[in-house]
């Protein structure tokens, strides 16, 4: 049996997110009062038949603040229980969710009276704290599309092997600002640069010239080998402690070219001794959710 608790902030994709779960075979329920959350559980989960073996829940803001901060505490009994259970959480910048809102039109849950929509979004990601904290999974989907986002749900929690750590190795571009779902950022702004080079400026790290080039160097061979030897015991120390999820980020100028090359040579070693290793290239992906 497994129970994932679908939480995070207002447009960031909580919907989405559900959505692919149900089309996975997970029994979906959102909006729930976090006041139910445990009968709740004792009827699908705890229940005496196997019609719920995976559920899902989605738990936001509107729930008052009190009830959110018993979550984490249910979270960890069910699992000393034997319940597989995890917490996914999504978020993304007050600007892109300015953006939705201004797009979509749509009233944001927290606004009321003199509210602005910035001073809702400050206060929701102060309700949910407790949920961030509690996170085993946490998405920034500032620069992710709907399929973008239904994809990597299905690769990271569809296809993540119960009691295995599912490894993402993210490029991102340093202008474009540090994603707010790594565990590890690393900056790789310090070696050559292909943009600089006329017959590489279009193309991306995935590509053979890229490739080529990058390899050519010293100190890009040293920084890979350096990166290895460090992850090669946190990963080794986070698979230890039965973390489900480990999000590693790497950073360039442009998120195009260095950042790319360097996440993809990291996954290919790592692919070696752990089952799920995973890429996302954010400046690759087109942005909205």
């Amino acid at each position: 049996m497994h129970l994932v608790v679908v939480s995070g902030l207002s447009g960031s994709g909580k919907s989405v997110a559900l959505h692919m779960l149900e089309d996975i075979d997970y029994y979906c329920v959102d909006n729930i009062p976090a006041a139910l959350l445990k009968p709740f559980i004792s009827h699908t989960i705890r229940g005496k038949d196997d019609a719920y073996p995976r559920t899902a829940v989605g738990l936001d803001a509107r729930n008052k603040p009190n009830e959110i901060e018993t979550v984490p505490a249910l979270i960890s009994e069910l699992r000393r229980s034997g319940i597989g259970c995890e917490v996914l959480y999504l978020h993304a910048s007050d600007d892109v969710l300015l953006k939705r809102y201004a797009e979509t039109r749509r009233k944001h849950p927290l606004i009321s009276g003199g509210v602005s929509l910035r001073e809702a979004i400050a206060r929701e990601r102060q309700l949910l704290e407790p949920m961030t904290m509690a996170a085993d999974l946490v998405i920034d989907t500032s620069r992710m599309g709907v399929h973008a986002l239904r994809e990597l749900i299905r690769e990271r929690i569809d296809r993540r092997r119960e009691g295995r750590l599912s490894l993402m190795f993210e490029s991102f571009g340093y202008k474009h600002g540090i994603p707010g779902d790594a565990d590890f950022v690393f900056d790789v702004r310090s070696l050559p640069n292909p943009f600089w080079e006329h017959a590489l400026r279009h193309l991306t790290g995935r590509d053979a010239p890229v490739i080529e080039y990058l390899a050519g160097y010293d100190s890009v061979r040293v920084m890979i080998a350096g990166l290895t030897a460090f992850l090669e015991d946190r990963i080794a120390e986070f698979a230890a402690a039965n973390r489900g999820y480990l999000t590693i980020a790497i950073g360039c100028t442009g998120g195009q070219h260095r950042s790319v090359y360097i996440a993809e040579q990291l996954a290919v070693h790592f692919r070696a001794g752990y089952p799920q290793v995973l890429t996302r290239h954010d400046s690759l992906r087109p942005a909205g959710v």
